[in-house]
């Protein structure tokens, strides 16, 4: 994957790594086959332009550990005083985290724990 795109953080700041994440990129696109490495979220809100819709596609089988720094936040419009950018962060609920943290185990070939996120 190269294009840019929304991408839902799993990893906690880590001691002596701050500076390091792991990402599942989100699609707006589904597979073409279901596959439990992958699954449908929807998300609390409209995403902005260019990333339209409520409902997206995590693919777990595409995790990257990446730089803090290559990430930026969507952002939704100009603030009109001061003309800057305002910022969006979306954060995703219990239910579509679980869905997600589902899908890593069995793209990691761990999907005997499953049982124990569900």
């Amino acid at each position: 994957m190269i294009k840019e795109r929304l991408a839902v953080v799993i990893s906690p700041r880590l001691p002596n790594r701050s500076d390091l994440c792991t990402v599942v990129p989100l699609s707006m696109s589904p597979p073409k086959r279901d596959i439990k490495y992958q699954c449908r979220i929807e998300l609390p809100m409209e995403a902005p332009k260019p990333y339209e819709g409520k409902f997206k596609w995590a693919k777990a089988d595409m995790l990257a550990t990446v730089g803090i720094r290559r990430l930026t936040l969507p952002y939704t419009e100009r603030d009109p005083v001061s003309n800057k950018r305002k910022y969006l962060t979306i954060i995703l609920g219990h239910e579509e985290m679980d869905k997600i943290t589902t899908a890593v185990l069995h793209a990691l070939g761990l999907e005997h724990l499953t049982k124990a996120v569900l």
